[in-house]
C-alpha cells in the first residue's frame, strides 16, 4: 500500500511505529496531487514547502486538506469566490488550532461550492472538480473537493462543511464516510460564515474510526464561538470499541420511502442496507416526520436569509475583490459585488434580501423559523422511539456536469439531509454499495439526536462492518 492511501490510524500507528515519517507522508501526499490532482481537480492551492516544514517540526504529524471556507494563517481562504481571490488569512479557525494541537497539518485548499452555496461544486468561481470514480461527474457539494480528494487517495483525510448536506451528499457521491455534526458541537469560529443557525464543519474521511479521531480533536467548547456548550465531550474513538447493531432500533420514516426523484438503484442500495442491519440484530420501526414535506421550503428561506446578512461584509472596501470600474461608494459596492460573486451566490443574496425584506418578514422568514420548530419537534419525538434513522443520502448517485442546469432540480438532492440539519441533531454517510450499471458510489445516511455522536460513530462502525463496500481506495 502506498503512504498517500492510509487512512488517519493507519498513518498515525506507522508513525508511531517508526515505519515513516511525517515528512515521508506529506512527500508522498504531494507526489500522488501531482500526478493525478490534473484530473480531478480537487487542490485550489497546496504549500508544499510549509506542509514539509510542518511535518519537520512534528515528525508524527498527519496532513489533512482543508475546504477552502476554513481560515488556516498564512494561507489563502478564497471561498472558491473571485470576490475573495488572493485574500490570505491572518489567522487560524478554532478548528484549525485544534487539529495542530492534536498532530494534523493543514496541508492543501480544496475546492468547493461558492462560499458553499451549491451540490455539484459547479458554482466555483476558482476551478473543476470532477469525481474520481467518473471524470464526466461531479462530485457533489458544497465540499466536493474535500470528497474528491479523499474518494481519489489525493490526502488522508479532510475537513468539510455541512449547512444543508454538504458533507454528506459528497461523502456519498465519492464513497467516503462524511460526519455532520449536531449544532454546536464544533466550532464555527473563523469559518466563513454561510447560514450561522446552520453551518458545521466536519470530517470526511476513508473510514468511520478515522472520523472519530478527527471528531475527537475537533469538538468541544470555543470561547469565541458563544453555540458551543461547555459540557464534556465523549471519547468517540473509545465508542467504537463495542460497536453492534444488536439491540439497535433503527428508524425508517414512512415520508422518504416514495419521493418522487429517487433513482432506483439508491433505494435498492438503501433497502438493502436496511435489511443488512435487521440481519445483524436491529430492529427496523416504521416511524413518521409529518413537517418533511415543508423542510425545503423552510431551507431556502432561511439560509439564503442568513447569506444575505452574512455576505454584506465583502464589499469591495476593506479586502477582497475591488472593482476598477466605481466611480463613488455606491458604485463600488455595486460593482465589486456584481463582478466578483457567482450566479449562485447572487440568486441566495436576492432571495434572502427579499425574504427579509419589509413586508415580507413575517409571511416568508417569521413563519419558516416557526416551521423549523415543528420540524426539529418531528426528530425530538422520534428519537423517543428509535436510536436512528436510516435513510438515503441523496435521491441520486453522482451526476453529469451541466445535467442539472435548473436550480430548482439542483435544490432537490438535499431532499434527504436538509430536514436533519434544521432539526440541529448529527448525521454521518457511509459508504453502501455501487450502481449496478454505471459502477458509482452510493452512501445511506444514519441520523440520532442532538449531541449523539457517540451513538452515531458506533451506529456508523456497526454498518460500516457489515456493509458490502468499504470506504474508497479508489482512481
Amino acid at each position: 500500500m502506498e503512504l498517500y492511501e492510509l487512512g488517519v490510524k493507519e498513518a498515525q500507528e506507522g508513525l508511531a511505529a517508526g515505519d515513516f515519517t511525517a515528512e515521508d507522508l506529506v512527500k508522498a501526499v504531494i507526489a500522488r496531487k501531482n500526478a493525478a490532482d490534473g484530473e480531478v481537480g480537487a487542490y485550489l492551492t497546496f504549500d508544499e514547502e510549509h506542509a514539509l516544514e510542518l511535518a519537520r517540526l512534528n515528525p508524527r504529524s498527519v496532513p489533512i486538506a482543508i475546504k477552502d471556507l476554513i481560515n488556516v494563517r498564512g494561507q489563502p481562504c478564497t471561498c472558491a469566490s473571485k470576490i475573495l481571490k488572493g485574500y490570505v488569512s491572518p489567522y487560524d479557525a478554532t478548528v484549525i488550532a485544534k487539529l495542530k494541537a492534536a498532530g494534523f497539518i493543514p496541508a492543501g485548499r480544496v475546492n468547493m461550492d461558492e462560499f458553499a452555496m451549491g451540490s455539484s461544486t459547479e458554482n466555483s468561481g476558482l476551478g473543476v472538480t470532477r469525481n474520481p470514480y467518473d471524470l464526466t461527474r461531479v462530485p457533489g457539494g458544497s465540499s466536493g473537493g474535500s470528497a474528491a480528494a479523499v474518494g481519489g487517495n489525493l490526502c488522508i483525510a479532510a475537513l468539510g462543511t455541512d449547512t444543508g448536506g454538504s458533507i454528506r451528499q459528497p461523502a456519498s457521491f465519492c464513497n467516503c464516510v462524511g460526519i455532520k455534526p449536531s449544532y454546536g458541537r464544533v466550532s464555527r469560529f473563523g469559518v466563513t460564515a454561510f447560514a450561522s443557525s446552520l453551518d458545521q464543519v466536519g470530517p470526511m474521511t476513508k473510514s468511520v474510526e478515522d472520523a472519530a479521531i478527527l471528531m475527537k480533536a475537533l469538538a468541544g467548547h470555543d470561547e469565541h464561538d458563544g453555540t458551543t456548550p461547555r459540557e464534556e465531550v465523549p471519547d468517540y474513538v473509545k465508542a467504537l470499541e463495542d460497536a453492534s447493531m444488536k439491540g439497535v432500533k433503527i428508524g425508517i420514516a414512512k415520508e422518504y420511502s416514495n419521493v418522487t426523484g429517487l433513482d432506483p438503484e439508491v433505494k435498492r442500495i438503501t433497502d438493502e442496507a436496511v435489511k443488512a442491519c435487521e440481519n445483524a440484530g436491529a430492529e427496523i420501526v416504521e416511524v413518521s416526520l409529518p413537517h418533511t414535506e415543508y423542510a425545503m421550503a423552510v431551507y431556502y428561506i432561511i439560509a439564503p436569509a442568513e447569506a444575505s446578512a452574512n455576505l454584506a461584509r465583502f464589499d469591495g472596501v476593506r479586502f477582497g475583490h475591488r472593482s476598477e470600474k466605481a466611480v463613488d461608494v455606491f458604485s463600488l459596492y455595486c460593482k465589486s459585488r456584481a463582478e466578483g460573486f457567482g450566479a449562485e451566490v447572487k440568486r441566495r443574496i436576492i432571495m434572502g434580501t427579499y425574504v427579509l425584506s419589509s413586508g415580507y418578514y413575517d409571511a416568508y422568514y417569521s413563519r419558516a423559523q416557526k416551521v423549523r420548530t415543528l420540524i426539529k419537534r418531528d426528530f425530538d419525538a422520534v428519537f423517543q422511539k428509535v436510536d436512528a434513522l436510516l435513510t438515503p443520502c441523496a435521491p441520486t448517485p453522482a451526476f453529469s456536469f451541466g445535467e442539472k442546469q435548473d436550480p430548482l432540480t439542483m435544490y432537490l438532492n438535499d431532499l434527504y439531509t436538509i430536514p436533519s440539519s434544521l432539526a440541529g441533531v448529527c448525521a454521518s454517510s457511509v459508504p453502501a454499495g455501487f450502481t449496478a450499471d454505471s459502477k458509482l458510489p452510493v452512501g445511506v445516511q444514519f441520523v440520532c439526536g442532538g449531541f449523539e455522536e457517540a451513538k452515531l460513530f458506533k451506529i456508523s462502525k456497526a454498518f460500516e462492518d457489515i456493509s458490502p463496500v468499504k470506504a474508497a481506495r479508489a482512481f
